[in-house]
């Protein structure tokens, strides 16, 4: 089991930055992938960026790419995502994500990880607004 918590959500103006964290606990060691998803309100939810442990390669949906960094810190089991040059378009709920590692091969996994339904643990989410 993995728990994943999100924090650090809030109100922002357009131009801004802001970053969120996630944490994990539990079996950690286990995972093949953390990601950061995003939910606006009565839309679906899309992949925003991924990260793969050990090595740490980063990736990113194509249309966020330059203003959106994934980071993590393994001591505190902790995931971040820094979001720069914000846009109303931000606006929406952020999750953190986790893939369990061994229930596919890695590039199997990696080759179709925009779908959510790859992921098997979910945080409850952090709310992030941004005003114009």
């Amino acid at each position: 089991q993995v728990q994943l918590v999100e924090s650090g959500g809030g109100s922002v103006q357009a131009g801004g930055s802001l970053k969120i964290s996630c944490v994990a606990s539990g079996n950690t060691e286990s995972l093949a992938a953390v990601a950061w998803f995003r939910q606006p309100a009565g839309k679906g939810r899309e992949v925003v960026a991924a990260l793969e442990p050990p090595d740490g390669n980063r990736y990113y949906a194509d249309s966020l790419k330059g203003r959106f960094i994934i980071s993590r810190d393994t001591a505190k089991n902790t995931l971040y995502l820094q979001m720069n040059r914000l846009t109303p378009e931000d606006t929406a709920m952020y999750y953190c994500a986790a893939a369990v590692d061994g229930r596919e091969p890695r590039f199997a996994f990696w080759r179709d990880w925009l779908r959510s339904a790859k992921y098997h643990y979910w945080g409850q989410g952090t709310q992030v607004t941004v005003s114009s």
